[in-house]
């Protein structure tokens, strides 16, 4: 028996979701992203003594809205708390976080994973600040510098239950999560930026078992690439520990991704190893619920929900929905091309082959794309009416993507339109025909297989541009089928 099939992991996520506000979470400096190192700090955000933090209420609101879409308890009262600890980019020598009262819990998120849903439950939702960053790639090796540029940028931090069994699992519930935190508006998702950084705790027990394994911890990971490789390695590396009758020992862990495995960064601490008490200088959070019941009101229609919209109103396949509602703006982008020509699969087909595959190798993001939706849905109505083929609108969707141009502008250009006129075609076929007897004998003496030859001359003699159906049409009138 596999070893592996001898154990069960259990994952668990922490995410911290940077929030969209213009000012830090307990002062009033910007929350810029590139701005010169240690250029955006006040007294406040670097913890100058006789400093007093105040609350920023976006931050709150957009907390709250992130708790209602995941179907969490909002907390009428929640308390805010000095989590200890001492790192030189942690200037305060503590960050105001919240601990035993925070603002949201027992919520849930539903991911779509193997063709089924399931729950994975949200422990709890809560406030708090960013400590700074450390800048290592300075021209100097031996030494390491401190930006507090992002000391104190507003922070959700979304812990989830102890509910995920596999890495693949994770990935569908992180890339859910982040749909939704999207939708919100509350963060943008930017994980190359440090926007969304996802912390993991794993554990191995016996397959059966109800006992959970000792965990450990991987900080700070940033790719879903990255997220799901240092899951595999630490589950098979924990695994093989038990094998040899070794203890898995309880620490945090970094990844390093040259190397493909992670590397001990400290011994794992507890709760009490923080010393967490209520931070003294800022009163209870209270939540009245005529606020909840505006921001609730307020809320978008979410990713799963539209997914199942558009299966139902646009008939279109379970998988093809789910991708086009993993990002709201390519969501709406898909919605608008089909109300400017009424063929949802069509248009789905080609923004999920054509469209993301240019996305993922350009890099580049769909706001940023530069076909617009009524041309992506008129590129697809010249495909269907037989003005172009298939083979050119591929073409012409190229150069769409690259410089921006209307469909109709680049057929014209270039003189793409389809040739469907039947007498033209007729005395393309006949030529064809005449100059391949020899082939049109053996097609007669039943070898099918040369009909293709005959269409793809035609095609060439017309440079791509002849209708292929009735290519095909008129071939089988001349060839007696």
């Amino acid at each position: 028996m596999n070893s592996s099939l001898k154990y069960e992991p259990v994952i668990g996520l922490e995410v911290h979701a940077q929030l969209l506000t213009r000012s830090k979470m307990f002062c009033s400096c910007e929350t810029r992203f590139g701005m010169e190192p240690n250029t955006n700090i006040c007294p406040i955000c670097t913890g100058a003594p006789g400093t007093l933090p105040a609350v920023n209420a976006k931050a709150v609101e957009h907390a709250i809205r992130a708790g209602l879409a995941t179907g969490s308890t909002i907390n009428n009262k929640s308390i805010f708390a000095r989590k200890n600890y001492f790192y030189p980019d942690l200037p305060k020598g503590y960050q105001i976080s919240q601990y035993d009262k925070p603002l949201c819990q027992n919520g849930f998120v539903d991911i779509n994973f193997g063709g089924r849903e399931k729950r994975i439950s949200i422990t709890r939702i809560h406030l708090e600040e960013d400590a700074g960053k450390f800048l290592h790639d300075t021209g100097h090796p031996e030494k390491s510098y401190v930006d507090f540029n992002r000391c104190g940028i507003p922070l959700i931090e979304i812990v989830s239950g102890p509910d995920i069994r596999s890495p693949e699992e994770g990935i569908a519930y992180l890339k859910t999560l982040r749909g939704i935190v999207m939708y919100l508006e509350i963060c943008d998702g930017n994980m190359q930026e440090g926007s969304f950084r996802v912390d993991a705790n794993i554990s191995v027990m016996p397959a059966g078992s109800k006992k959970l394994g000792t965990r450990t911890e991987l900080k700070n990971l940033n790719s879903f690439k990255a997220i799901e490789s240092a899951l595999k390695y630490e589950i098979e590396r924990q695994v093989s520990i038990l094998e040899s009758g070794g203890t898995v020992a309880q620490e945090t862990l970094l990844w390093n991704d040259a190397k493909q495995k992670t590397e001990s960064m400290r011994t794992k601490e507890e709760a009490h190893d923080y010393r967490y008490f209520p931070e003294p200088d800022l009163p209870p959070l209270i939540v009245e619920q005529a606020w909840i019941d505006k921001v609730k009101s307020e809320l978008p229609e979410l990713g799963n929900a539209k997914a199942k919209r558009f299966i139902k109103d646009f008939c279109i396949p379970e998988y093809d929905a789910f991708v086009l509602t993993q990002d709201k703006k390519l969501a709406e982008y898909y919605e608008q091309s089909v109300g400017h020509f009424n063929s949802p699969k069509k248009i789905s087909n080609w923004i999920m082959t054509e469209l993301l595959r240019k996305l993922n190798e350009t890099g580049i993001e769909i706001s940023s794309c530069k076909i617009s939706a009524k041309d992506m849905a008129n590129l697809v109505e010249l495909i269907e009416s037989d003005k172009i083929s298939g083979k050119i609108g591929k073409t012409v969707f190229e150069e769409m993507f690259a410089d921006g141009k209307t469909p109709e502008k680049i057929i014209a250009e270039k003189g793409l339109i389809q040739v469907s006129d039947e007498g033209e075609l007729e005395k393309i076929i006949d030529e064809v025909l005449a100059k391949n007897a020899e082939n049109v004998a053996k097609y007669k003496s039943g070898k099918s297989g040369v009909f293709g030859h005959f269409v793809g001359e035609a095609m060439k003699a017309t440079k791509g541009k002849a209708n292929p159906k009735i290519v095909n049409e008129l071939l089988k009138k001349k060839l007696g089928n």
